[in-house]
């Protein structure tokens, strides 16, 4: 074995080094005590940035933060392709704290706390325009509270999904009656479910990630969505028949956990909480932008766009809402909030 000798000089080179690193140590250990904050963010969509709402709310939620002066302090990873579990698992890790960001429609978090399911109810929203004017009317802030209440989940700010929800299909869909025995995809939620099944579809429910390959294997007949998730997540590979039923002009859910928000230090919440609530109002402007491009491309790659009577399904559909706020009364401000914003 070689042993190299080390000359005085270099031992004193290497002494004044180590002093300096031990000097400047306080300095770095300061930095990293002073810890970056890190979320997790998770979509079931495409990574797309253009058609993918929660992608395009990602950026929207850094370019914010960095404008706050957060940038450094406040990291945010975000998850899309549902890389952290399929929605009804993940809204159930925001509860508990395990995931802090979420991005999905309202409809998953129906699950646990059912009267968030008020806003699936078919053709209870016009436009989009008018949603907007119900919810700073104050039409969500019961079901806010009560997602905080029951499921230690905070909501950040309402965007759109990128259009209303309409039918995509291997046939054409013009009235109820073409629906009849077609097995339609619907989100795991009992309320857009029975919308669907009332529209005149065999509605059934699976989870987001699993549409694709259900479609091509014609598991399904079809699926209920907006036209950019049809184009992000290319369903128009295996179906080419989009009818424009709008049936539900969905809201766009920023959900966040108490947990994650109880562990923000104090200094930092109101700048993050500032950042996301902006995000939410330039996705909204984006989604409302994208929309018609969507439907433009889409029919670029063959699928036919119908524009279909909706009177017939929304007839069938309205006695939903009845019943809803029978069996839950505590729904019926809401509805009532909603509807005196119609036109």
């Amino acid at each position: 074995m070689t042993v190299q000798a080390l000359s005085r000089r270099t031992l004193l080179k290497s002494s004044a080094l180590l002093s300096a690193g031990v000097l400047c140590a306080p300095a770095l250990i300061g930095r990293a005590q002073a810890a970056t904050v890190k979320l997790k963010l998770s979509s079931t969509q495409a990574n797309d940035p253009k058609y993918a709402n929660g992608r395009v709310y990602y950026d929207n939620l850094v370019k914010n933060l960095k404008a706050n002066g957060l940038g450094e302090q406040i990291e945010v990873a975000f998850f899309p392709d549902n890389q952290l579990g399929q929605e009804i698992d993940v809204i159930n890790s925001v509860k508990l704290g395990v995931i802090d960001l979420m991005i999905s429609g309202s409809s998953i978090s129906a699950n646990l706390v059912p009267l968030v399911g008020t806003f699936d109810l078919g053709y209870l929203f016009d436009s989009f325009a008018q949603q907007t004017q119900a919810f700073d009317a104050g039409a969500a802030k019961p079901i806010e509270a009560a997602l905080l209440k029951d499921a230690n989940i905070h909501i950040l700010g309402w965007a759109y999904n990128f259009g209303s929800r309409s039918v995509l299909a291997r046939k054409a869909i013009n009235t109820p009656d073409d629906l009849a025995g077609l097995k339609i995809r619907t989100l795991p939620n009992p309320i857009i479910t029975e919308c669907i099944r009332m529209m005149g579809a065999a509605a059934t429910p699976l989870a987001f990630g699993e549409v694709y390959t259900a479609l091509q294997a014609g598991v399904l007949d079809g699926l209920e969505h907006d036209p950019p998730t049809m184009l992000a997540s290319k369903f128009y590979e295996t179906a080419k028949f989009y009818s424009l039923t709008q049936h539900n002009f969905s809201p766009l859910a920023i959900y966040f956990s108490e947990t994650t928000f109880k562990r923000m230090e104090p200094k930092l919440r109101e700048g993050f909480l500032d950042a996301a609530t902006k995000a939410a109002a330039d996705t909204r402007v984006h989604g409302l932008a994208v929309e018609t491009e969507a439907l433009q491309v889409l029919a670029e790659k063959g699928v036919t766009i119908i524009h279909c009577d909706k009177e017939p399904f929304r007839k069938r559909v309205l006695p939903q809402t009845d019943a809803f706020v029978n069996a839950r009364p505590e729904a019926k401000p809401i509805v009532d909030a909603i509807r005196a914003t119609r036109a």
